[in-house]
Parts: C-alpha cells; sequence; structure tokens
C-alpha cells in the first residue's frame, strides 16, 4: 500500500484491500470515452446558439473555453500521473484540503453525473419511442438494462462498447466536415463556391463583444465530460502512458469537431436560419446535410442524435459507479460501495447508479413545479466547481509531487502563474454568469447544493469523530482488563 507524503492514508481497510479494480481498459477505450462524454447531442442539437448569439465569433469563445479545458486537463493529468485514482479529483481534493473537501467534491461530481443520465436517457427514450410507437418509458427500460449488464459484465466489455458508441459519433462528425467542405468550396455537382458571403453576411462580430461574452457563456461547457478519462485512468493497463496519450489527442481532436462544425454551418448557412434545435429535423447538421442531398437526412440524425445520448449515458454509468467506489474507499460513502465481483466490477456501485438513473428519468417524466427545474439548472455550475477544485488541488499538491519525487513526464508547465491564470479565467465566467439573468440561478442552485452537501459532510465527520472515539475507549477498557487480569 502506498502512502503519499503529506496526506492521510485513505486506502481500504485490510479486508478489503483484495478487491480492487482491473486494469482492463486500452488508451484507445478512454480516448474514445472521453470524445463520447464531450460529443453528445448538445453538439448536434445546440451549436446554432452559439453562432446566433455571437455570430461567427463565437470560434473565439470555443478557444477561450478550448484553451481553459486544456488547461485544467493537464493538471488533472499530472496529478492522475503521478497518484492514479478512480476518485480522480474527489481524492485529490481530499490529500489538498482535507477530508471535507473530497467529500462534497466527490458526491457534487456524482449528483451531476445522475442528473445528466436522467436527462440523457429522457431525450433518447422521447425519440426511440416515436421509432416504436411505444411510451417513452419502454426504451427507456430497455437500454438502461442493456447498458448495465454491459457495465456490470466487465470494464473491457464496458470500453469496447464505448469504443464504438463513440466511433459512430466520430465518423460522422468527420463525414459532415468532409461534405461541408466540398459544399462550401462548390465542388459538389450543382453546387457553386460560396466563399464569406453567409460567414460574413452580417459581419464577424454582429452582436459585438457583449454577443462574444453571451457566447462565450453558451458554450463555457462544451468541453465538459474530457474529465471522465480521468477517472477511467485508474483501471487502464498503464495509467501513466494511457492519460499522457489520451489527453493529448482528446483535447485536440475536439477542437477539431467542434470549431471545425462551427466554420462549416457558418459558412453554409445564412446568419438568419442558425438557431437552437428541440428535435433532429431543426438541427443545423441536417441543414447543410440536406443542402448536399443526402437522403432521409432527419432520420439519420435521429439516430446518431439516439447513440450520442446512449454512448454519454453509458459513459455517466460508469463513472458514477467508480466515484461511488472511491468515495467508499476514502470512507466517503457506505463500505458496501467498494466491494468488488469475480470481475472485479464495483456491483453494488453500479446497481447504485442504475436506480439513481431510473430515479432521474421519473423525475423528468413526474417533472414537479420548479424542482426539475433547479436540479438541471445546476448542472453547469457544479462544472465550475469541479474546475476551481482541480485547479486549488492542483495548486496545492504539485510542490508535494516534486518534493516526494513522484511527478512523471506528465507534468502541468508554467507552475504557478499558468493555474493561477486559469483559475483567473474560470471565476470570469462566474462572473458572466451571475451578469447573465439566465445562467444566475445556476449560480443560486449550485450554492444551495454544496452548502447543503457542506452540512451532510459536517454531520458525517461529526459521526465518524463520536464512533472512532468510542471504538477508541473500547479498546482501553478491554486492554485495561486484561492488564487488571
Amino acid at each position: 500500500m502506498v502512502k503519499f507524503k503529506g496526506h492521510k492514508d485513505i486506502a481500504a481497510p485490510a479486508k478489503f484491500r483484495s478487491e480492487e479494480l482491473s486494469q482492463g481498459l486500452r488508451i484507445r477505450h478512454l480516448t474514445m470515452m472521453g470524445l463520447g462524454s464531450a460529443i453528445g447531442a448538445g453538439l448536434f442539437l445546440g451549436t446554432g446558439v452559439g453562432i446566433r448569439t455571437a455570430g461567427p465569433a463565437i470560434i473565439i469563445a470555443y478557444a477561450i473555453t478550448g484553451a481553459i479545458t486544456v488547461l485544467i486537463m493537464q493538471m488533472l493529468g499530472e496529478m492522475v500521473a503521478a497518484r492514479p485514482s478512480s476518485g480522480s479529483f474527489s481524492d485529490y481534493a481530499d490529500q489538498a484540503f482535507g477530508r471535507w473537501a473530497g467529500f462534497a467534491v466527490g458526491w457534487l461530481y456524482w449528483f451531476m453525473m445522475v442528473m445528466i443520465m436522467g436527462a440523457e436517457m429522457t431525450g433518447a427514450a422521447a425519440i426511440m419511442g416515436t421509432w416504436f410507437g411505444v411510451e417513452p418509458w419502454v426504451p427507456a427500460l430497455v437500454s438502461v438494462s442493456i447498458l448495465a449488464i454491459v457495465n456490470l459484465v466487465s470494464v473491457r466489455g464496458f470500453g469496447e462498447f464505448e469504443f464504438w458508441f463513440a466511433f459512430i459519433k466520430v465518423a460522422i462528425i468527420i463525414f459532415f466536415l468532409a461534405v461541408g467542405t466540398l459544399l462550401i468550396l462548390g465542388l459538389l455537382p450543382g453546387h457553386r463556391f460560396i466563399g464569406t458571403e453567409n460567414f460574413l453576411g452580417n459581419g464577424f462580430m454582429p452582436n459585438g463583444i457583449s454577443g462574444v461574452a453571451a457566447g462565450l457563456l453558451a458554450v463555457a461547457f462544451a468541453f465538459g465530460g474530457i474529465e471522465m478519462v480521468t477517472i477511467a485512468a485508474a483501471e487502464s493497463e498503464d495509467p501513466q502512458r494511457s492519460i499522457h496519450t489520451a489527453v493529448k489527442s482528446i483535447i485536440w481532436r475536439i477542437g477539431i469537431f467542434y470549431i471545425g462544425s462551427v466554420l462549416v454551418i457558418a459558412f453554409l448557412l445564412p446568419y438568419d436560419l442558425i438557431r437552437g434545435a428541440n428535435s433532429a429535423a431543426d438541427s443545423p447538421f441536417t441543414m447543410v446535410l440536406e443542402m448536399a442531398g443526402i437522403p432521409a437526412v432527419t432520420g439519420l440524425m435521429e439516430v446518431i442524435i439516439v447513440l450520442a445520448l446512449l454512448s454519454a449515458f453509458n459513459a455517466q454509468l460508469y463513472g458514477s459507479s467508480r466515484l461511488c467506489y472511491s468515495l467508499a474507499r476514502q470512507h466517503n460513502a457506505p463500505a458496501i460501495f467498494r466491494q468488488v465481483n469475480h470481475r472485479a466490477v464495483p456491483f453494488a456501485a453500479v446497481v447504485l447508479s442504475v436506480i439513481m438513473a431510473f430515479t432521474s428519468v421519473l423525475l423528468q417524466w413526474w417533472n414537479p413545479a420548479g424542482l426539475l427545474d433547479f436540479l438541471l439548472s445546476s448542472i453547469g455550475g457544479c462544472l465550475v466547481v469541479i474546475w476551481i477544485s482541480i485547479i486549488s488541488s492542483h495548486l496545492k499538491l504539485h510542490p508535494q509531487l516534486v518534493a516526494s519525487g513522484e511527478l512523471t513526464k506528465v507534468r502541468m508547465r508554467g507552475y504557478p502563474w499558468l493555474p493561477i491564470g486559469t483559475l483567473i479565467a474560470v471565476f470570469g465566467i462566474v462572473i458572466l454568469m451571475l451578469a447573465d439573468p439566465n445562467a444566475r440561478f445556476q449560480v443560486f442552485s449550485v450554492a444551495v447544493l454544496i452548502s447543503t452537501l457542506l452540512i451532510i459532510t459536517a454531520i458525517t465527520m461529526s459521526f465518524t469523530r463520536r464512533e472512532g472515539h468510542v471504538s477508541t475507549m473500547l479498546t482501553v477498557h478491554d486492554h485495561s482488563e486484561t492488564t487488571d487480569k
């Protein structure tokens, strides 16, 4: 058992030490998992929102958020390579600031994943229900059951499933970029060279700096989900090499896919036609492919959107179960969740995530007044808190890693100025959220959630301390009786 210098030993008790996760994931699994988590239905349905808000200048917003994500992932990658953990940023918050931080950050991210799972499955089930003429709960039940089995069988099976899920999405995006480029250049039959008549028709920045600021907020969380790779790294064959390769490849690929898609849409569609979409038929991706004469394009996009939702659900199911397992290892969740089956899968943690996924789906269909809006609106705020915890943990742990010689070739350059600059940029996003009436509620929602978690943390830690005190007193008493005898 390794004890890290500068923080308490958080390994599991002896009777659980043999209950370790497997190392069945490969680099290609991690890479596709990161792509699958970050490329969801939001890319296909929500890209138009940012373009409508900021015009072609939305590329600046993507570049800024992409740079922030790159820096955060480099910080996280440094810590993961040095100290692989299925708890990832929750574990590092624990090491840096104590159990209260690990508890709050871990359960906050777990809650966020559960809510995202519910939203994703609700969207996918609604589309599939129309395909087969059944109530949405039927495809939801079937889909969750299949993905639960995939996650329970083995981590290698999950990795393969997620690899092909994400591969299909990536193939479609590459196809879209290729077709879009041919349309722009006028190389398809019946099409002329378009040039910049749409791209600059209303100016590069039609709504000025304020439009770019609003656009920045609209795309701030577009790259959210990449951090899932660091949770999975603990189950890879070579965590240090895996995280180094996966993070680098994921970042540049996602950058190309997002910015490339924005460029194609902005070049081909008049500004007045670009907007957010609630269905595949309204998606700017569908409009572009229709221009190229692709048959049954609406149906094709529906299939892609469903696959994107199911892929993201699958990744979130995996991530939430591993995070629950890690929280149990830190004694921040019941001990049953740190036990694994004969395939080295945390069975109880996966079952809990499946139950909570069903609960989240039912909550969205029940939709009690105000509650669902409150919970879903907190998701963006949760991600900001996770980012802040990653940066803060890195600022605290980096000197320890250097002093103990744990630092690997995977490292964040420019310490401490780049991490501090990244932290300032993230707080800039918070200021934008507070200035925007629609986003302000996100800050309020996540503040309530964090306050609740901190109260639960205080109660839990107080109970644990009392339990430990009683145990110590009993041990002393038993020792005293033995001595008297």
